[in-house]
């Protein structure tokens, strides 16, 4: 490409109108120009001095040391240095003045453009571009035909010769009607020849007498006959693989050279909760580096990952490198999350390693320590956020909390959390359930016996949850179903903070923190006299009330999610999600049971799952035949829809109301108060 500045001569000194005649000639001698710019002292151009002023001054025998300032010419040609090309060919081509002045792009003088120095490096420039052609056109694969006005062949090319089977020589200064008699003479643009396999474009051209004549180009269609036969067979086999990944059953995806996604499985895309547009065309180790896929083109070798685990579902990779000629061109990954055959050796280390787990788990839980934090309590409910910043802010104190909540939402959550934000974190953490033991041995348990307190008694006595909680927190859950006898004894205690064993004499002092929990109505026990009032007042000093799950709906979705990672681990399952119309029917539910009941139902759900993904008929029968219940209904039948629960799962547990409780998501003093409201046997008659 020609540049403007390349064919424009420089100004490299000044001429001003005090410039002498004797200088203008030495300068014109020299520079071998016809004419001279003239400018002031800061380079903007006054005219020119042409050879016409030069001979006129010479005429007139004028003295060498004369200035030329009367002899300068105003009116000049003058072009800016950014013109663009093509007008510089038109001033050239319309222009009178042999030498044009060149102006930078703020009016200064920089150079002389002469129409001599344009035309030869047009004729350099066309030069070059035929030279340029005719390599294009000997190497070229499309042949190529030329002729003049009169139709007889100027040129053609090897390629032309190849094609059509016709020497050149043969066909040079031939008429072209002759050489080609099939050949539609009119045809303008793409024309498709069986005779010689190739498609043609025929056009025409100006010649140099302005006349037309003909190029025809012959494009070989043979290869590209074989290439659309080998692009099918590619689009079957690529056709083929992309439908067996989308039926595989583990995930796989496939690289590149450059290690960028070409293709991958919905499995694999379930498991990593991705979208297939996230992921095609991008670097594997940007999307997904957890499957370090690149270490395979520093290998070039196959290898198996360890044991790696995502929203509780255990998964192993299979890396494997494709090969073209001992070089690497491309990776598969195979991520193995639902069948592990292959890998028994990682399954039995796994099974030693939860094998510890589990005992160590069991020890934890026989210590008397709280194990859950804030973090474990699991909601997007803006109520349940302040509830937490409450509870976190009574921890920090020393007064007696009541957590108040039906069944199941989580109020010993609430207690083991505020045990562990509280200056006694370091100290013991212990449960007792008022409901779970009975009456006889509750004081017992509570406070503790000395040896020979009562017939089959310890020989050496036994310590008391209060010995226990010493320094630290005692947990008092289900205290609305503490007796009223036991209540008395219990207020002494808060009052005074020391007891008496069963059976013993010494007074004992405790430093203990109560957290009391129920689900029971205190104020109306209070009212019928179930209750002591002043336990009721020693206990109510900080007030937490737990909303249900039904009064917080939307928590539903949240906990769903959090609880599947969770059950995931526990159970070894792999469920990646679950089918709007289940969501829907778990949102539409009344929750009697709470965030327990909706974790037993998700266990049993992804027990049953099939298909990677929790669909309706997996819930509980009794959840959905609530749903079958018209909405306007619901409102005012929520006490129907709760009984009709609790029959079919006292049905179900064949009238165990320990293992019916645990089908409802409940506690056993939760049933029995239940039973009680609605008057049922165990049978659930």
């Amino acid at each position: 490409m020609i540049h403007f500045q390349d064919i424009v001569t420089p100004v490299d000194c000044m001429v001003t109108e005090e410039t002498t005649l004797k200088e203008a000639v030495e300068i014109i001698k020299q520079k071998k120009w016809n004419l001279l710019p003239v400018t002031d002292n800061q380079g903007d151009l006054q005219g020119i001095f042409t050879r016409s002023g030069l001979f006129q001054m010479i005429l007139e025998s004028t003295p060498l040391d004369t200035p030329i300032k009367s002899y300068i010419k105003k009116e000049t040609q003058t072009i800016r240095i950014d013109t663009p090309y093509h007008e510089i060919e038109q001033i050239v081509k319309t222009s009178k003045a042999g030498t044009g002045v060149v102006l930078d792009e703020h009016g200064k003088v920089i150079g002389l453009l002469t129409k001599t120095e344009m035309v030869m490096t047009l004729l350099k420039s066309a030069s070059t571009l035929k030279d340029q052609l005719e390599t294009i056109l000997t190497h070229s694969n499309i042949g190529v035909l030329m002729t003049d006005e009169h139709l007889r062949v100027i040129y053609a090319n090897a390629s032309f010769s190849k094609i059509t089977g016709h020497p050149i020589n043969s066909i040079y200064s031939k008429d072209l009607n002759e050489t080609f008699p099939s050949l539609p003479m009119e045809t303008h643009g793409p024309y498709h020849s069986e005779e010689y396999k190739s498609i043609l474009h025929m056009s025409a051209y100006e010649t140099v007498t302005h006349k037309q004549g003909k190029i025809i180009l012959f494009q070989d269609i043979s290869e590209i006959e074989k290439m659309a036969e080998e692009l099918q067979t590619i689009k079957k086999l690529k056709l083929t693989i992309e439908t067996a990944l989308d039926h595989a059953y583990d995930g796989i995806l496939m690289t590149d050279e450059h290690n960028v996604i070409k293709m991958v499985s919905p499995p694999l895309l379930e498991l990593f909760n991705l979208d297939k547009k996230d992921v095609l065309h991008k670097k594997v180790d940007i999307v997904m580096p957890q499957l370090k896929l690149d270490q395979v083109f520093k290998t070039e070798a196959a290898e198996v990952s360890d044991l790696h685990e995502r929203n509780g579902i255990k998964y192993i990779v299979h890396r494997i490198p494709i090969k073209k000629e001992g070089k690497v061109i491309g990776a598969i990954g195979k991520v193995m999350f639902r069948q592990l055959n292959e890998v028994s050796a990682l399954f039995k280390r796994l099974q030693k390693a939860e094998s510890k787990a589990s005992f160590y788990h069991q020890q934890l839980q026989k210590s008397e320590t709280a194990r859950f934090t804030w973090d474990h309590i699991l909601s997007k409910h803006p109520y349940m956020d302040k509830l937490k910043k409450s509870a976190a802010k009574a921890a920090k104190g020393r007064s007696t909390v009541l957590i108040r909540g039906e069944s199941g939402t989580g109020k010993e959550l609430f207690a083991h959390a505020i045990h562990n934000s509280s200056a006694r974190s370091d100290g013991k953490f212990v449960i007792v359930n008022c409901a779970a033991i009975p009456e006889d041995l509750l004081e017992s348990e509570f406070f503790g016996y000395d040896e020979g307190a009562f017939t089959g008694a310890k020989q050496r006595g036994k310590v008391g949850k209060f010995d226990l909680a010493n320094g630290g927190t005692l947990f008092l859950d289900e205290i609305g179903d503490m007796s009223v006898a036991l209540q008395a004894k219990l207020l002494r205690v808060l009052q005074e903070r020391e007891f008496y064993r069963v059976g013993g004499n010494s007074r004992i002092k405790v430093d203990v923190r109560i957290i009391a929990a129920t689900n029971r109505d205190l104020e109306k026990m209070v009212k019928e006299g179930e209750f002591r009032e002043d336990l009721y007042y020693r206990l109510n000093v900080i007030s937490l009330k737990i909303p249900p799950l039904r009064e917080r709906i939307h928590d539903v979705e949240y906990l769903t999610s959090q609880l599947m990672i969770e059950l995931n681990s526990m159970l070894g399952t792999s469920i990646t999600g679950i089918s709007p119309k289940a969501k829907e029917s778990l949102l539409q539910y009344n929750w009697p049971g709470n965030v327990r009941e909706l974790k037993n139902i998700l266990e049993r759900a992804m027990t049953f799952a099939e298909h990677g993904n929790i669909q309706v008929e997996d819930l509980p029968d009794y959840l959905i035949d609530q749903l079958t219940i018209p909405k306007k209904e619901k409102n005012g039948l929520a006490e129907d829809a709760e009984l009709e629960a609790i029959r079919k799962a006292l049905t179900q547990a064949n009238g165990n109301k320990a293992q019916a409780a645990r089908l409802l998501g409940i506690s056993r003093s939760g049933l029995y108060e239940k039973l009680k409201k609605y008057e049922l046997s165990a049978k659930g008659s």
